[in-house]
């Protein structure tokens, strides 16, 4: 069967190569993928710009969902025939005191669908059941794809942020997660929203009004915050874009005593002193995947349409074309493209 793989640490060192199906065990299902989406760590992983590990050769893709066609003898929950969507953390140390919190998504030894064990971007995967989330009758699978950005928006937006209603957001980056922060906002009770990136970004920003921000910067974003309200800034700041740039700014316009969440990567090192951090007593929280409850709560949330994925989707395509998916999210010119490997 065809897969889409990382083989190598190099730029561009990812193609379609014929792999063999996927072996499952006792607590694992064999997954016939049937959508998903590709991710900006795929990208990265595709350009070799990437921080994390990634086991070489590796198949990407870990935003997905499909059908069961095979449960292990010890699947309890699940069955042959059942629509799925899977979490990422493929794997995870059960003993680990996060997992026993319940944050195993901060496990320090989990592995990753896509950089740790093979992911998605082929026609069947294995997937442990602790992974899978049963899917709504009326939900797509072209949307049940986009889980897990979701979750991570939701997890940063509405579980790590404190937003109040009437609140001035401003989200830094308007990439498929920094557009998704904004649609959370929104939801969470935002006053005065604003996204933020660069002009050529045009085509996003214009998705982030269609979302309900109120501004879509694409500079001069200093001078902007300082003309709202009382001029202290912002009450919170997502920055979704991860580049040392864009912290400076985020430290620039929040408020004295607001909070900046981090949700973007970016191993760039910062190159100033963190001094306006400390005079205003910023609150700085990083915010790094998801756990069970969220996926439960924002699958609803995406099946009742509570989350309107409709500007966020830009293509739905087969394996075949993943390239051209790949290039024109790169480019801006998609939000978000899902792979359908059935095409």
């Amino acid at each position: 069967m065809p897969g889409l793989v990382n083989y190598a640490p190099e730029p561009g060192s990812v193609e379609l190569r014929e792999v063999l199906p996927p072996k499952i065990g006792e607590q694992d299902v064999l997954l016939k993928v049937e959508a998903v989406s590709i991710c900006g760590s795929d990208l990265h992983q595709w350009h070799g710009t990437h921080s994390w590990k990634v086991n070489y050769p590796c198949i990407l893709g870990h935003e997905f969902c499909g059908t069961i066609t095979q449960a292990g003898g010890r699947v309890k929950n699940f069955k042959e025939g059942d629509r799925v969507v899977s979490e990422t953390a493929a794997v995870i140390d059960e003993f680990s005191p996060y997992t026993r919190r319940g944050l195993y998504n901060l496990d320090p030894n989990r592995l990753g669908f896509g950089y740790g064990v093979n992911g998605a971007m082929t026609h069947y995967a294995r997937v442990p059941e602790r992974c899978l989330h049963a899917m709504p009758a009326q939900l797509t699978f072209e949307k049940a794809a986009l889980t897990e950005p979701c979750c991570v928006a939701y997890n940063a937006v509405c579980m790590n942020a404190h937003i109040r209603p009437g609140d001035s957001v401003l989200v830094i980056g308007p990439g498929p997660i920094g557009l998704l922060c904004a649609l959370m906002a929104k939801l969470d009770g935002a006053g005065h929203l604003m996204v933020a990136g660069l002009p050529a970004d045009a085509g996003r920003l214009a998705v982030a009004k269609q979302l309900g921000a109120d501004a879509a910067l694409d500079g001069r974003v200093v001078e902007y915050v300082k003309s709202l309200g009382d001029g202290y800034g912002v009450d919170v700041v997502i920055d979704a874009a991860g580049v040392s740039a864009t912290f400076q700014m985020a430290m620039q316009v929040v408020r004295p005593a607001g909070q900046i969440i981090k949700v973007g990567w970016g191993p760039q090192p910062l190159g100033y002193n963190l001094d306006p951090m400390v005079q205003k007593a910023v609150t700085v929280q990083g915010s790094f995947s998801h756990n069970w409850p969220i996926w439960e709560r924002v699958i609803q949330m995406i099946a009742t349409g509570q989350i309107n994925l409709d500007r966020i989707i830009s293509r739905v395509a087969g394996l075949p074309d993943w390239e051209n998916c790949f290039e024109k999210m790169q480019s801006g010119e998609y939000v978000k493209a899902v792979l359908n490997p059935n095409l």
